[in-house]
């Protein structure tokens, strides 16, 4: 049963990603400077890659959290969307604050992915104590 928690846990942070970068899609991209196509879309937008990575990545942080929720013994839904908000909001953002900060990312770049960090995070938590 934990196995198919966490899975379903990281499809709804990946869920969760693909509805918040639709609704700010203009704005991270103008953030970002990522290269765009003629249709102003992310030019690697076809690119299985990314998704990919991104899917596998939300599974891995779930799994983690999972096994720090045990740990935690967080079992509630309350308490596990409060530590999955705490945990991208204290643990994840501050890492992205970090990279940007010294790469001279916009503030907006950091405000967008941080706030999938922090929301994703929720996301992932609350899945996880419905199970």
């Amino acid at each position: 049963m934990e196995f198919i928690s966490v899975a379903i846990a990281g499809v709804a942070g990946f869920a969760f990603g693909a509805i918040w970068y639709m609704v700010l899609a203009r704005k991270w991209i103008a953030a970002s400077g990522v290269p765009q196509d003629s249709a102003g879309n992310p030019a690697n937008r076809s690119d299985p890659i990314p998704y990919i990575t991104s899917l596998l990545s939300a599974i891995l942080v779930a799994g983690m959290m999972r096994h720090v929720f045990e740990l935690s013994d967080i079992q509630t839904v309350g308490k596990g969307l409060i530590s999955g908000f705490g945990i991208g909001l204290f643990l994840v953002s501050p890492w992205i604050a970090t990279f940007y900060s010294f790469s001279g990312r916009p503030r907006s770049l950091l405000l967008i992915d941080g706030g999938y960090a922090t929301l994703g995070c929720a996301v992932i938590g609350l899945v996880l104590t419905l199970f």
